[in-house]
């Protein structure tokens, strides 16, 4: 990737950098089967990393990336890795301006940022994106004593627009008749910055309940109602600190808030990671994808699959096809290929409650990561 600063090049106090190494030394010979790899496949000759390399974006995926940083502490600390949680379209745009050497993204790029990509690449095949990390986007609320609500699409809709604006209404009360459901106002929580998840979730309503919601689908939220928060972070501390809230976050983040089971086909489904990838698995690869090697779903948002939770992110990497330097190549796929293992999935399931790609896929993804070529 055409670079100009590669080291240090995210500033930002809330950058992670954590180091990434080979398994072992290139002058010890092994010919053990590597634990990390997808499937426990044989594992090709370990590679020393050292230097350093920049990716930004999705801020969905930071308590996976902390558990993937744990999981690289007693590896060859000569080669790091910096990651900004700034958001997915803040990630897209520094990824076409060359800033960084990959990002980190919950929605895909449009046909400007493929044009971007190919300009920010080596060569002339651009960049694709690569799945490492599926979860359930949680609606949550914050409301003392109610644990588990059930909703239609069109009822999360009219209280994100504003047309529901009490706990008590008649329409939450006739769908959850057992619950102690206050007068208190309402708040939705939005995100107020470009977001991957934002695009997933009015993905979700635009499909679900079109009648209700007949908005654009950006990662800008659509509707002046309630309050906004910058990035993940931002918004979850309005919602914990505003009794009557409501908003929509990775599930990670969660917590101890109460959550909704949604309608789906007249099923209500709390989500979990099984149910989220369930959507993933019957959906199909975007028709507009770089390729074969560009694994962008075109997300399912009215499953028929019983069970499956549709409101559910995919959070990919964008990498090049090419960069112009050959340690910059090495430290993007070897960092890329720990994720995408049985050990890297594992261990963000434990930390974020993502759902593992699955071994056919992860061994996919190392297929792909395989053919990038440096120039």
């Amino acid at each position: 990737m055409k670079i100009a600063t590669r080291t240090g090049a995210i500033a930002s106090a809330a950058v992670l950098t954590f180091a990434l190494a080979a398994c072992s030394p290139t002058n010890e010979e092994t010919d053990t089967t590597d634990s990390a790899a997808p499937g426990g496949s044989e594992s090709e000759a370990p590679v020393a990393l050292s230097g350093s390399i920049s990716g930004a974006g999705a801020s969905s995926q930071e308590a996976a990336v902390a558990s993937w940083r744990a999981g690289f502490q007693e590896l060859n600390p000569e080669a790091t890795v910096n990651y900004d949680p700034i958001g997915s379209g803040g990630g897209r745009t520094q990824f076409g301006e060359g800033a960084v050497s990959f990002a980190g993204s919950d929605a895909l790029m449009d046909s400007d940022e493929y044009a971007a990509a190919v300009e920010a690449c080596d060569g002339d095949s651009g960049a694709v994106h690569l799945p490492l990390y599926i979860s359930p986007i949680a609606v949550v609320f914050n409301l003392e004593g109610v644990e588990q609500l059930n909703m239609t699409p069109a009822l999360i809709a009219q209280i994100f627009k504003g047309d529901v604006t009490s706990w008590d209404d008649p329409a939450i009360a006739e769908l959850n008749p057992d619950a102690e459901l206050p007068g208190d106002a309402i708040t939705p929580v939005y995100r107020a910055d470009e977001s991957g998840t934002t695009e997933n979730f009015v993905d979700y309503l635009a499909a679900a309940a079109p009648e209700e919601w007949d908005y654009e689908v950006t990662g800008n939220w659509p509707v002046n109602v309630g309050e906004s928060g910058p990035a993940t972070s931002g918004q979850m501390q309005i919602v914990q600190d505003t009794p009557g809230s409501f908003a929509y976050v990775d599930a990670s983040r969660a917590g101890s808030l109460g959550t909704v089971a949604v309608d789906v086909n007249g099923e209500f489904v709390p989500y979990s990671p099984e149910a989220a990838a369930a959507v993933v698995t019957a959906s199909p690869l975007s028709e507009g994808a770089n390729g074969e090697n560009d694994l962008a779903y075109e997300l399912d948002r009215t499953p028929d699959a019983a069970g499956a939770y549709p409101i559910v992110l995919v959070s990919y990497h964008i990498v090049c096809q090419q960069y112009d330097d050959e340690n910059e190549r090495a430290l993007v796929t070897e960092y890329l290929k720990y994720i995408a293992s049985a050990e890297g999935q594992e261990q963000s399931a434990a930390a974020a409650g993502s759902s593992p790609i699955g071994d056919e896929l992860g061994a996919r993804v190392t297929e792909i990561l395989d053919t990038i070529a440096a120039g």
